[in-house]
């Protein structure tokens, strides 16, 4: 039994750890929550059985297997349980015996373009983290139209005049209560490290570059999706901008004022989502439902803020695939890297001129078994979670010793903030006198 200050919580108890589904770290944001700051849960009396995964948080519908990343990471019925609007939870795995023995924590933010995913996907496990002394917790936040929808209605009625990024408060949420309570499952509060990939990489970035997470952070790691003029960050996406867009929606909608608006249906709300992609994606250019500079959680873009030393000064780990978004074949042809790539790089030697904190970049270019899709944007999570044997490809103890080793550095790195350390050695910072790339694979397996 842990008692957290909420109350008692039971979880499930595995080989050498336990895990805990499902708790919850903010209200169910329904009815007059819907699109407002998460709310802190009430304490509970009786005991919390954190034995079921819990819902996803509203997200388009697939059917299991029907595209590439629904083979990859989706074609099993047992991870990908129903949305819901009520899903503010999140899940903990952990080795510790008490609650004396202060360990570190992983945190981790899902991807999915800030439309879809979840915290326990396939392809996410603890049990790696915690046969190497470390605590992983995995949190769902609102999607797509319910996580980042701005609108004149909503900035009128909020006290600060600003809207979105409820996504995004939802993670602050969470963070928070992981920081409050992790003592409890064994857990160090002051040594948790952040880390995601994709949208969970740019959500990292926007933790570390916000005023509203204070010190709770001590190191962070974005995969394919974090750095410094990389292609995807966008100093122009403003509150205003997101406002027009979300007056798009309610005129699709046929709503006239907010009340209106949060009465819809989730069903209905689901629906008009395509027709509202198909208007605004042409004017977004990209991401058009995610976080927005709304001088509260964001005072600035991410390079600005990088550029004035308004990042958090701590360590950082950055890379991104082979084959990852923004690499075209054009480039491929001419053997040159993306924007993606060389931002990795980039933010590092910012960081060398701003901070004091060392950054480790690194480049994924295992080409996965079983197709011709080669190091795609995502297929790094099965080696940095050592969640091989759940995939349906045909993995060989090469990819274990190369999961191993990946596994090696990222727990390294919450343990000390260095990859070097037990089993790994030789991974320097990336600076501008040695801009050190880190290979995965390197020449040890090849």
């Amino acid at each position: 039994m842990t008692v957290t200050k909420k109350g008692r919580i039971e979880g499930i108890q595995k080989d050498g750890y336990r895990v805990y589904f499902g708790i919850p770290y903010a209200k169910p944001p329904v009815g007059s929550l819907r699109w407002k700051a998460p709310q802190e849960t009430e304490a509970w009396e009786d005991v919390l059985y954190a034995k079921s995964l819990p819902s996803r948080s509203m997200q388009m519908g697939e059917k299991p297997g029907d595209e590439f990343y629904g083979k990859e990471f989706r074609d099993d019925p047992a991870y990908v349980t129903q949305p819901s609007e009520d899903s503010l939870y999140l899940n903990i795995w952990t080795p510790a015996e008490s609650g004396e023995e202060k360990l570190p924590v992983a945190f981790w933010i899902h991807g999915g373009a800030f439309l879809g995913g979840c915290g326990h996907e396939k392809e996410f496990d603890g049990e790696a983290y915690c046969r190497r002394g470390v605590i992983l917790v995995t949190v769902n936040y609102r999607l797509g139209i319910w996580g980042f929808l701005a609108h004149p209605w909503l900035s009128a009625e909020n006290p600060r005049h600003i809207s979105g990024n409820y996504g995004i408060l939802d993670q602050i949420a969470a963070l928070r209560w992981v920081h409050e309570n992790i003592s409890a499952f064994g857990g160090d509060p002051e040594n948790i490290t952040i880390f995601g990939q994709s949208a969970g990489a740019m959500s990292v970035q926007t933790l570390v570059s916000s005023p509203l997470t204070g010190n709770m952070i001590k190191r962070a790691i974005m995969q394919s999706g974090g750095g410094y003029a990389n292609g995807l960050n966008r100093d122009d996406f403003t509150l205003q901008v997101q406002e027009s867009y979300g007056q798009i929606f309610s005129e699709l909608a046929g709503v006239a004022n907010l009340e209106e608006m949060r009465s819809l249906p989730a069903e209905r709300v689901m629906e008009l989502f395509g027709p509202f992609m198909e208007k605004v994606f042409p004017l977004s250019r990209g991401l058009f439902l995610a976080p927005n500079i709304d001088g509260y959680v964001l005072c600035g873009g991410y390079d600005a803020l990088a550029d004035q030393g308004k990042i958090k000064d701590i360590p950082y780990l950055l890379g991104s695939t082979k084959d990852d978004i923004l690499v075209t074949p054009e480039l491929k042809a001419k053997g040159e890297y993306s924007a993606l790539y060389k931002g990795c790089i980039a933010f590092a030697l910012k960081r060398e001129k701003t901070g004091t904190a060392p950054s480790y970049v690194y480049y994924f270019k295992r080409d996965l078994p079983g197709d011709d899709a080669g190091a795609f944007h995502s297929s790094e999570l099965w080696y940095t979670f050592g969640t091989l044997k759940r995939a349906w490809r045909p993995f060989t103890g090469y990819d274990d010793a190369l999961s191993e080793e990946m596994l090696a550095c990222w727990t390294n790195f919450m343990k000390t903030g260095s990859p070097e350390g037990e089993g790994v050695a030789g991974w320097r910072p990336c600076t501008e006198a040695d801009p050190y790339i880190k290979q995965f694979p390197g020449d040890e397996l090849n």
